[in-house]
């Protein structure tokens, strides 16, 4: 791939970065000049994710609001501020809406939407401190706009992350901070390998005019723009990545 060091010297911070769509994010995002911490709870992957690409590596567990403050501190005295925070982690969870229990919901809740606030304030305030703007990068899902059967706390978690993205782009615009969201469809990474199929994998597939579904470097591509100065003037946006499964 070729790179242009769109992000030379850029400070970034992601989170779930250990594995995945995170992993793919901080790589890429390396590859054009950026400085990288990683944040997860997953401490052999990480570091070896962060020692490859010459960063650093801050164990958290993003359930623990305190914790997750403080690694987001840590991450941000490490590289000497922070330009760009990316919000990677998440979990998935699939059952029945009657069966979905209130304790479920607040373990989906808890590290898609619960803990991203979390990191988004605490990068914020690190951001408005410094006067010098930043981009904050929300990993949404396709789920948020076409959230289907037996997957109910996942979607409605995705769907708050897109309102929370657009009230930070509102209430942050003042202070030089982009905030959105990137909504990926179906990319086959280690979350959710033991619930598909075969056949739910074709059945995907077919969705797609393009024939093929992401890759995580799909949706790493579109992030590295999101963190670039190539797109200043957008903010508050939800942007498909799904390969024309969803066109609005």
């Amino acid at each position: 791939m070729t790179t242009t060091r769109r992000l030379d010297g850029a400070r970034v911070v992601v989170t779930g970065g250990a594995r995945g769509i995170g992993a793919a994010i901080a790589t890429r995002c390396a590859g054009e000049g950026a400085r990288i911490v990683v944040l997860d709870l997953l401490e052999d992957r990480g570091r070896a994710t962060a020692d490859a690409l010459g960063g650093a590596f801050v164990a958290v567990d993003l359930t623990d609001c305190g914790g997750a403050a403080r690694a987001v501190g840590s991450a941000i005295t490490l590289l000497g501020g922070v330009d760009v925070l990316v919000n990677a982690a998440g979990v998935l969870r699939l059952g029945p809406l009657l069966e979905t229990t209130p304790d479920e919901w607040d373990a989906v809740f808890a590290i898609n939407t619960r803990a991203m606030l979390v990191t988004m304030q605490a990068t914020a305030r690190a951001m408005i401190a410094a006067g010098v703007g930043g981009r904050i990068i929300n990993l949404s899902s396709m789920a948020a706009k076409d959230g289907g059967a037996n997957e109910a706390a996942y979607a409605a978690s995705k769907a708050a992350v897109v309102a929370l993205t657009r009230a930070a782009a509102l209430e942050w615009g003042c202070h030089g901070i982009t905030v959105n969201a990137i909504c990926p469809g179906y990319v086959l990474t280690e979350m959710g390998a033991e619930t598909r199929t075969p056949s739910d994998v074709a059945a995907w597939t077919a969705r797609s005019p393009l024939g093929r579904l992401a890759s995580p470097e799909d949706v790493a591509n579109v992030a590295c723009f999101l963190a670039s100065e190539e797109a200043s003037y957008l903010t508050g946006e939800a942007l498909n990545v799904t390969g024309g499964m969803m066109t609005h």
